[in-house]
């Protein structure tokens, strides 16, 4: 039997319950990936369940393989054959099986956002678009929630009625459709959407399904949306088990189609379902636990649970609320570096943001400071450049899609502009063929470009007869060399992008080991499902990240800057009432939460453009318990609004009767210690060391003392 000595009680009976349905209630920091894993080890080594009959799903790649490796060092095997994926990845294995009945190739193309980017922009130019009145990210968003809505082309142009931008809308829609089925692809609605259909349309294959895994479990619950619901709800059936973990309170994904209704209601939805709570924390002092668990009584639509801990510390959640955004930067930088300066490691620390226009300050604050920073969720591994470029050219091999050879046509420069581009969409589309079937019969090109594209239809023939017995990961080196791709680059000095080449390859290599039947079609349709790849960063640096981005991680040291209300919680969920005051009072307590020692959180005062009014302290900072947390420099109500006259723009000035003198010493919030070397009417002019310089700043100034 496996060894549970060391878990407490709850999870212990998370572990070892075997109800039909069971829903795990999961604190931030109580543990829950170690009792998934562990209940999925139980079910193997304890009740002899044949691994190929569970199924456990997951929202990302790297979930899913940590959850893979543990379970494999607890049974001390790496051969487990239970099926973990994403929920994306699960639709492409099934449709690779069953897709045929939907009168669709085993092989299609699953297609990543530029992919979907590059088609509506197609439509701009089909359609006599103005992409000025329509981005591309909106009408995609347009798509994605009718697919989602089941609403089809036909519903949508009829309900888009005589409204011309409505009716524009529902014609690309209608563009975008039909481009898929020519290319014979799917995006990543439709692996959803299509596996749903096909199992509704054909119960044979449904219940192959159901009989091909018995026990499912699904990890982050409280993230599913009504698709993904619907998907798991029919592979469960009636006599299969489920076994779900999340937390209503870390729900922050609504805008993405998560509901938090479908965790609360899992009760009703499962007869006779059995909910355990994992409140013990592992991760958080008492102080910051019982902080966040005074913020988040607060929200009405919630499963009641309180986090405790073991962990005691003398330390209160820190509050600073400041002049200014400079000020407020600085005091962070000031507050890091400190902690550094007591031998804290910078990979420690982390600051969180509600939305990424607030990183500019706090950059800029780091900067000042000479404190390294990195900020996540930037351009991720798979989304880079070289490494779509490198995809392209692989699919070139499989599939010669479209997509595909528009982007590596003239990567390296091959001298085909985009009138030549243009006459072969124009040919292939009179002949119903592809443009690179087009390209087989030059006929129609000028004579310099009918050279080109041959001497580049003969490449990539090559590369179809050699591919087939050569091993994946051998394909991108000749690709890389043939092409003059890596020359191109190694002309170009371009290290970097180099370096990630390399890393694509050793990915390929990996998929081989694990995978070693696969072939390189296969590849290419998980490649687009990897989503994310683990960077390894040898220096060390502080991490800057929105609070979406930082769920699921933890630091010793967290600063969750730009609190003030209209920031966060935003002005659009103060206007959506109750429901977005709640999922933002989620995000606020997820955010709290990623902090393992202590969590310091900051606003400031004075006007604010983006709000175009000024800021006033988050409501989630006064709802934390006053014997969690300590403030300094809070607002006061000596501090007084005023308006310029001349700008109109309100500043926030502090009362005071202070005088000074030339030659006085003076501190500055975030400049230091300075001497007043000129006084004109109500401007100081003062003197502070390197690197700042002198600064004209006004007397009356909250920012500034004497000495």
């Amino acid at each position: 039997m496996i060894d549970i000595s060391f878990l407490n009680e709850n999870q212990k009976e998370a572990v070892l319950a075997n109800d039909q349905f069971i829903r795990i209630v999961a604190g931030a920091g109580s543990g829950k990936t170690r009792v998934l894993t562990m209940r999925i080890a139980h079910l193997i080594q304890d009740l002899n369940i044949y691994p190929n009959k569970i199924l456990a799903i997951t929202f990302t790649n790297k979930a899913a393989n940590e959850m893979k490796k543990r379970i494999q060092n607890i049974l001390h095997d790496e051969n487990t054959a239970c099926f973990i994926s994403t929920i994306h990845s699960l639709c492409v294995r099934i449709l690779r099986e069953d897709i045929t009945s939907m009168n669709y190739p085993r092989n299609f193309t699953v297609l990543d956002a530029d992919d979907q980017k590059s088609i509506i922009k197609e439509a701009y130019r089909e359609l006599n678009i103005d992409k000025n009145k329509f981005s591309t990210s909106s009408l995609l968003d347009y798509i994605s929630n009718n697919k989602s809505a089941y609403i089809s082309v036909d519903r949508a142009l009829e309900m888009a009625g005589a409204y011309s931008g409505e009716k524009t809308k529902a014609e690309v829609y209608k563009f975008y459709e039909n481009r898929l089925h020519q290319l014979y692809a799917l995006d990543f609605d439709d692996l959803l959407l299509w596996t749903v259909k096909m199992f509704k349309k054909f119960p044979e294959i449904l219940n192959k399904w159901m009989n091909r895994f018995h026990y499912i479990h699904v990890d982050e619950f409280q993230d599913v949306d009504h698709v993904q619901y619907e998907l798991i709800r029919l592979l469960v059936g009636t006599v299969n088990y489920l076994y779900v973990v999340g937390d209503p309170d870390q729900t922050i994904y609504t805008w993405r189609g998560a509901d938090v209704n479908i965790i609360m209601s899992f009760d009703r939805d499962f007869k006779n379902s059995r909910t355990i709570i994992l409140n013990q924390n592992y991760r958080s002092t008492k102080n910051i636990l019982d902080g966040a668990n005074s913020l988040i009584k607060n929200n009405r639509n919630r499963v009641k649970k309180d986090l405790y801990t073991s962990q005691d510390s003398h330390e209160k959640i820190l509050h600073y609320s400041a002049p200014g955004e400079e000020y407020e930067a600085s005091w962070v930088a000031n507050r890091i570096a400190f902690l550094h300066n007591k031998g804290i490691s910078y990979r420690d620390i982390a600051i969180l943001y509600r939305n990424n226009y607030l990183s500019r300050s706090i950059e800029k604050g780091l900067l000042e400071a000479r404190i390294p920073y990195i900020i996540f969720g930037g351009i991720k591994f798979y989304e880079r450049q070289e490494i779509k470029d490198a995809l392209s050219y692989m699919r070139m091999i499989v599939s010669g899609d479209d997509l595909a050879f528009k982007r590596i046509i003239n990567v390296p420069k091959r001298g085909i502009g985009n009138k030549t581009l243009d006459l072969i969409l124009d040919n292939a589309k009179k002949q119903n063929i592809s443009m690179y079937e087009a390209c087989k019969n030059e006929d129609f090109l000028s004579a310099k470009n009918a050279k080109t594209i041959k001497e580049f239809v003969n490449m990539i023939e090559k590369w179809k007869v050699q591919v087939k017995d050569m091993d994946v990961s051998k394909i991108l080196d000749m690709i890389l060399e043939d092409s003059g791709y890596r020359k191109m680059l190694e002309a170009d000095n371009e290290t970097d992008r180099i370096e990630n080449l390399k890393e694509l390859i050793n990915d390929m290599q990996s998929f081989m080991y694990e995978y070693p039947e696969s072939t390189l079609d296969e590849y290419l349709q998980l490649v687009t499902l990897y989503g994310e790849k683990e960077e390894k960063i040898d220096d060390q640096y502080v991490s800057l990240m929105t609070i979406h981005a930082a769920k699921g991680l933890e630091y010793d040291y967290v600063f969750v800057i730009g609190m003030s209300d209209g920031i966060f919680p935003s002005e659009r969920s103060m206007q959506e009432g109750k429901d977005g005051v709640e999922e933002e009072r989620r995000l606020a307590y997820v955010a709290y939460t990623r902090a393992r020692k202590q969590l310091f959180l900051t606003d400031c005062s004075g006007f604010s453009y983006v709000l175009s009014k000024p800021r006033v302290m988050s409501r989630f900072i006064e709802e934390i318990d006053e014997n969690n947390i300590e403030h300094l420099n809070k607002t006061k109500k000596q501090d007084i609004v005023v308006s310029d006259n001349v700008t109109n723009i309100p500043k926030v000035i502090k009362v005071n009767k202070e005088t000074y003198k030339k030659g006085e010493k003076v501190n500055h919030a975030m400049f230091g210690d300075g001497i007043i070397v000129k006084i004109s009417g109500n401007i100081l002019e003062i003197a502070f060391p390197y690197p700042h310089g002198v600064k004209k700043i006004v007397a009356n100034h909250p920012s500034i003392k004497k000495c």
